[in-house]
């Protein structure tokens, strides 16, 4: 059962008497427990029939106790417990599974990993209450899952905007929502989400940014990687060497990687690179890979682990980051 389904469920008075939610992705086990406590008891009932407690400063014994308890003029009473990998035992919560309460609504959100489903008390919620795994989006994903996340609140924001918008925040689903949120808010509903919004609102350029130099190194655009790489020797404290060798490092082992890939479909290339599968992003790969040889490939690797090195203090230069960058961007492109 996935998220929408639980969720629907929820708004419609169905409860299971015990919720296991784990997952290395939060942003899902959060909305699932949060709308549990947003919906299942009215304003009224959460005084006296709705309990959140954390991990770390809780024991299983008193969870037990309190879940076995019954609700004061309600039909349910709630307990989440939140941050449930800190809370020492917790396998041992299968003494109150084997027969829990079907007044008792108890969320156990177990974060950042999968609660082995091997232990007693998971093969007593699969059978008695509901399991959900909520798995990490992959980065080739995040630009869809954020497609589908502004269409689904009533937005628009094209694949280009959504890729600038995931190189710059990550895979974390929580901080892209956050950030989408703020623009939400300030934009009329049925409106276009787009880079101009992203810079002037979130403060990611929409040209100077390590998607465009990556991009501007596929094509081999000697003028605007310089370009690029000058705006951030000015604004260093927002562009880190590091980071940006990173992002560098991974682009250029995609198009080496395409060398080695025997089925050419869109499908294949975008599973074996771990990118987005639309076709334009596909054929950038694929023209960035006819300028550059295998060979030259493997020399631009070798040169990016060299200046990342440099930029850790092994064979450190007096040089400042932005001319390190520069000397390591003509070595690249020549």
């Amino acid at each position: 059962m996935d998220y929408k389904q639980i969720t629907q469920e929820i708004d419609k008075k169905i409860f299971y008497p015990i919720y296991l939610l784990s997952g290395e992705e939060p942003y899902y086990i959060d909305l699932i427990s949060d709308h549990i406590e947003e919906r299942a008891l009215t304003e009224e009932e959460k005084g006296f029939n709705q309990t959140i407690v954390y991990g770390k400063d809780s024991d299983v014994e008193s969870i037990i106790q309190m879940a076995k308890r019954y609700p004061m003029m309600s039909n349910h009473q709630v307990i989440i417990i939140k941050e449930a990998q800190e809370l020492k035992n917790v396998e041992h919560l299968h003494y109150y599974a084997q027969n829990p309460l079907p007044s008792t609504i108890l969320v156990i959100c177990y974060k950042y990993k999968k609660f082995p489903k091997t232990t007693k008390l998971a093969k007593l919620v699969q059978s008695k209450g509901l399991i959900f795994d909520s798995a990490r989006i992959p980065n080739y994903k995040i630009d869809s899952w954020i497609v589908n996340f502004v269409k689904e609140k009533s937005y628009k924001i094209d694949t280009s905007t959504a890729i600038l918008l995931g190189e710059h925040l990550g895979s974390q689903l929580h901080k892209i929502v956050n950030e989408l949120s703020k623009l939400m808010s300030i934009l009329p509903k049925n409106s276009i989400i787009t880079k101009d919004n992203i810079e002037k609102n979130i403060g990611i350029s929409k040209d100077y940014n390590v998607f465009e130099l990556s991009n501007a190194f596929g094509e081999k655009n000697v003028l605007k990687v310089n370009r690029i790489l000058n705006y951030f020797a000015v604004n260093s404290k927002d562009n880190r060497a590091p980071a940006i060798i990173a992002s560098l490092y991974s682009y250029f082992q995609k198009i080496l990687l395409l060398y080695f890939i025997t089925d050419k479909s869109n499908t294949a290339i975008s599973q074996t690179l771990g990118i987005s599968p639309t076709p334009f992003i596909i054929n950038q790969y694929k023209a960035a890979q006819k300028r550059y040889s295998a060979q030259k490939l493997t020399k631009i690797i070798s040169i990016l682990r060299i200046y990342d090195m440099k930029f850790k203090g092994v064979n450190a230069s007096s040089s400042s980051q932005g001319d390190l960058l520069k000397e390591m961007a003509f070595k690249i492109l020549h």
